[in-house]
């Protein structure tokens, strides 16, 4: 399953992993890049130095493409940035603020940058501006979201032609939504949520068995209606949060009730009071396998997915 993504990349499968707050270490990305994707450590709420040692981790791990995912409005996003530089990983990806300035420093140290972006707008400023490829995510997705959903994005972007790889991403859970994808005419897909049901990600048990028992009415979006809006399983932390922000709590109050929120649910396991983030495809979220097996299943139903595809005629 070769295109100018995985060229660009030198991987083998045109997918690669969501770089999710408290849930992507070097483990998980080095099994990710093993089974043929591309691996993401997740440096969002970490320390510069738990980062560095993730990366060695990972190095130690694999020999293939991995990358870090880098918040750009984080205290410490320079000295991840330089760290990153240091140790050549070999991508970054980036959200949370403008990848523009970051992109001369990136390739004079050969790493490639592949921002998030949620709108027509950022697309081709990011690809104008001289990024390597970007993924395009759509508001079905886990964590902080946009306001447009993925196939209307996949729709107003991919209207045009560009001259990099474009990734879709937001609620794309298996092979059938890698095809739809590719369909589309994206070069890719990013995957978060199906990355969490691995073995080798370290997100508390609790919160895997939540997800896999989850059915698809079980996600909510709190802080929307400020724009800020996470997309997280129904729960009393998200309880109280929307009551708070339905009776017209400032904002200041209810980036207090969410701060924290994320590594007590993803990494302490408290699945009553902390922010379990989750992706909408929920119905197929329902096994926890080794990353080779779930992307060995993706490519699988990928391949099915376009046979079919190619039998249809209108």
């Amino acid at each position: 399953m070769q295109n100018r993504f995985t060229q660009l990349m030198g991987i083998r499968y045109p997918i690669i992993q969501g770089g999710m707050a408290w849930s992507s270490d070097g483990t998980l990305a080095a099994a990710v890049s093993n089974a043929g994707g591309a691996g993401i450590i997740g440096s969002g709420g970490r320390t510069t130095d738990w980062v560095e040692a993730e990366i060695r981790k990972a190095k130690s791990l694999t020999d293939k493409p991995f990358g870090v995912n880098l918040m750009l409005m984080a205290p410490n996003v320079r000295e991840i940035a330089d760290l990153v530089c240091r140790e050549k990983a070999a991508f970054v990806t980036t959200g949370a603020g403008s990848p523009i300035p970051w992109i001369q420093p990136f390739h004079e140290a050969g790493v490639k940058i592949i921002p998030v972006v949620p709108n027509v707008k950022l697309a081709k400023r990011v690809a104008a501006a001289g990024v390597d490829a970007m993924v395009i995510e759509g508001m079905e997705g886990g964590g902080h979201i946009g306001t447009i959903s993925t196939m209307s994005l996949l729709e107003n972007v991919l209207k045009d032609h560009y001259d990099i790889p474009v990734l879709a991403a937001g609620g794309i859970a298996d092979g059938r939504g890698l095809a739809a994808a590719l369909l589309m005419g994206a070069d890719g897909v990013q995957m978060g949520s199906r990355f969490l049901l691995t073995t080798e990600c370290p997100a508390h048990q609790k919160v895997k068995d939540m997800i896999v028992h989850a059915v698809d009415t079980d996600n909510v979006v709190t802080g929307y209606s400020r724009g800020m809006g996470v997309r997280c399983l129904k729960n009393a932390f998200t309880e109280k949060y929307l009551a708070a922000e339905t009776s017209g709590a400032p904002k200041e109050t209810l980036m207090e009730l969410g701060t924290g929120t994320s590594r007590i649910g993803m990494k302490d396991g408290d699945t009553v009071n902390g922010s379990i983030m989750v992706g909408e495809s929920l119905a197929v979220l329902n096994d926890v396998l080794p990353c080779k097996d779930v992307v060995e299943r993706i490519v699988r139903e990928a391949k099915e997915t376009l046979a079919k595809a190619a039998e249809i005629t209108l």
